[in-house]
């Protein structure tokens, strides 16, 4: 195999591989009413799962998000990838809120050990591909997790065991494929050093990462609204309790942000990030007239904007900060944008959700989760305003 092809190969695999950490970590979703009906998980219950996830996740990214710069890309995502496999036994085994409290924490420990290591070796393959496909994967994964996940549920048999018995055989595969790719990045000194965990930078990037994390915070803060509560929307709004439906919103939203990725790849990082904020602001508005009209057709055009609001979003991050990082710095600095994001992704949905559990009223705590959003995209704008400013420059 040439040179070319054998690097497209490589992308190829290690997108792979990135997407299938988040479709892993979606496909329980579409599961949660019926394992309220089967075991009685209250709301409350699923937040405490969902937190464990985002808390490992992020603990993961914390200690082992830099080491893979010292001991090697393969080093970290051959265990990060078999841990997957365990937590998707776990999951396919699971009686109770137990087991999928188990199988989220190692999920979670896994993903964010993996995460940054492979976004880190797309890099080391081609410095330019690697950032489009770092900005792709994990929005596509999520799609391909929640709408997998809830056609096994709605057609296929053993609808709490089938699908995670799935995305271990294609963990598995991925291992085997993994083992013929060469190491990417050199053995450094400083391991055991790396793991104290820290939230710092290069100096040279510190401005372009206060540019880029509240815009990452945010985007993947709309994706949590829709993730978390894209099925309970969906049936309020249809009257069904249709697992596809419930996984349409997010899986709308996984489904165009890549489509906005690849086709926007020369566009500025700043401009990508100010579109990707007028994005979601469109979005958190359409949503609130579905919400107040009863239409859920016009929920789902707010998951289509949404999607290109995250697809600029999440790529203007990573073209803005990614090209002004050393080799050695990279899956240290994927770590701190990843901790970003997934705390956007986390924090809001978890808040919301104990909310929900409160009042029991939907539509209020969606209205107020999208206020709050809308919020936090305004002052992401702000502060991308000013930092241009600063640099003289415009968004």
């Amino acid at each position: 195999m040439s040179a070319r092809p054998r690097v497209t190969a490589r992308i190829a695999l290690l997108a792979s591989i990135s997407a299938t950490f988040l479709a892993t970590s979606s496909a329980p979703t579409p599961l949660y009413d019926v394992y309220s009906q089967r075991w009685g998980v209250s709301a409350a219950a699923i937040s405490v799962v969902f937190g464990a996830y985002a808390l490992a996740l992020l603990l993961a990214l914390l200690v082992l998000g830099r080491v893979s710069d010292h001991i090697g890309r393969r080093a970290v995502i051959f265990p990060s990838l078999v841990v997957q496999v365990v937590a998707m036994l776990v999951f396919a085994g699971a009686g109770g809120v137990d087991g999928l409290l188990v199988g989220r924490v190692l999920q979670g420990l896994s993903t964010g050990a993996g995460l940054a290591a492979v976004g880190a070796a797309l890099l080391d393959v081609d410095a330019e591909r690697g950032r489009i496909a770092n900005s792709a994967a994990p929005a596509l994964g999520s799609a391909v997790g929640a709408l997998a996940s809830a056609v096994l549920v709605t057609f296929a048999p053993m609808p709490t065991r089938l699908v995670y018995l799935v995305f271990a055989i294609v963990l598995v595969l991925q291992i085997v494929a993994l083992s013929r790719l060469p190491e990417t990045a050199p053995r450094t000194p400083g391991a055991v050093r790396s793991l104290r965990p820290r939230l710092r930078a290069p100096r040279r990037v510190r401005a372009l990462l206060g540019a880029a994390v509240p815009v990452l915070f945010a985007v993947w803060a709309v994706s949590g609204l829709f993730g978390a509560f894209g099925p309970h929307l969906a049936a309020q709004l249809t009257g069904s309790s249709s697992p596809i439906l419930g996984a349409l919103p997010i899986a709308i939203v996984g489904a165009v942000a890549p489509v906005v990725a690849f086709s926007t790849t020369g566009l500025a990082g700043r401009r990508s990030l100010a579109y990707g904020i007028t994005g979601l602001l469109t979005a958190l508005a359409i949503t609130a007239v579905a919400l107040l009209s009863d239409q859920m057709w016009i929920l789902l055009a707010g998951s289509v904007v949404a999607g290109a609001g995250f697809g600029f979003g999440f790529r203007g991050g990573m073209d803005l900060v990614l090209p002004a990082v050393d080799e050695s710095e990279r899956a240290d600095t994927l770590s701190l944008l990843y901790i970003a994001s997934y705390l956007g992704f986390g924090v809001p949905a978890i808040v919301a959700g104990i909310v929900l559990q409160g009042t029991g009223n939907l539509t209020a705590t969606t209205l107020g989760y999208a206020a709050v959003l809308a919020v936090l995209a305004a002052t992401a704008a702000c502060v991308l305003r000013l930092t241009g400013d600063n640099e003289g420059t415009n968004p």
